[in-house]
């Protein structure tokens, strides 16, 4: 089966790659909504994914006349479990790869791609923060005088 004149790279190599992070396309035409999906990088690309992990439309939202700032494309992902499938060896397709660096997850030395012409600088997203709500009494003691 193996040969032995091959490196341990060759022999491994089969195991690498087998996860790809890519986007899967939902919506109706001329409105795309993509999944952020996890799936076997050899099966078809409509077989159901291993996870989903986000969505992206590349559709900005409108906006009202008066605003004269930039569109906002809607993007939601969980973080950790992005973190989780990149360190287990899933790789991103480029325009995965692009997302994730714009949110912060890949750092902007990730392979660059000579499709991709656009260069991301920083990060949009300035800190990735888990919310915690505090616990609150909802019972009044006795002679508590606050209000």
């Amino acid at each position: 089966m193996s040969n032995p004149m091959m490196s341990l790279a060759e022999k491994t190599a089969h195991k690498r790659n087998l996860l790809r992070i890519r986007l899967a396309r939902f919506g109706r035409k001329h409105q795309p909504i993509y999944n952020i999906v996890v799936s076997k990088a050899k099966s078809a690309q409509q077989k159901l994914p291993i996870e989903v992990i986000g969505t992206y439309n590349s559709i900005p939202t409108p906006k009202p006349g008066f605003d004269k700032s930039m569109p906002v494309k809607d993007i939601s992902l969980d973080f950790h479990r992005a973190k989780y499938w990149l360190g287990r060896g899933a790789e991103p397709t480029e325009r995965v790869a692009w997302l994730f660096k714009k949110a912060g997850i890949l750092p902007s030395f990730w392979p660059s791609t000579s499709k991709l012409s656009q260069e991301i600088s920083s990060p949009v997203v300035e800190e990735i923060r888990e919310a915690q709500e505090s616990p609150v009494e909802d019972v009044r003691r006795r002679g508590d005088t606050r209000v």
